[in-house]
């Protein structure tokens, strides 16, 4: 129990007059990526922390919604990147009546493949 007082003491964890815990977003987030190590089990990381599995589940669904930022993983890998003198070869002409479509739920925005990159990212950051 002392490893977790120090915890809730490094991350400014608050206990209510009943015991009941107010837990930072980024330690939220640090427990819910311990959840995602292999060989981790919900249940086993919640006793870890003294939570109830259904409480540290309902983190990491926060978590796939998007709405807890879990930290970076140690694990991250880059694709290899070739620098060449050679021109580039030229990008594919697409139809004139081409359409791209942006898609998110039940939300479709249809626009024009002439549409700037620019223009098309604006619109998905603000679904």
């Amino acid at each position: 129990m002392d490893d977790l007082s120090e915890v809730f003491t490094k991350f400014g964890v608050v206990i209510g007059p009943r015991g009941h815990r107010r837990w930072p977003d980024e330690l939220k987030a640090l427990i819910v990526a311990e959840t995602l190590e292999p060989g981790a089990t919900v249940a086993g990381v919640a006793r870890k922390y003294d939570l109830r599995p259904n409480h540290l589940s309902a983190w990491r669904r926060m978590a796939r919604d998007g709405k807890l930022v879990l930290p970076m993983s140690d694990a991250v890998d880059f694709a290899p990147v070739c620098v060449s003198d050679h021109e580039p070869a030229p990008l594919p002409v697409l139809p004139e009546m081409a359409i791209l479509e942006v898609v998110k739920g039940e939300i479709t925005v249809r626009l024009d493949a002439a549409t700037p990159a620019a223009r098309i990212a604006e619109i998905a950051a603000a679904l």
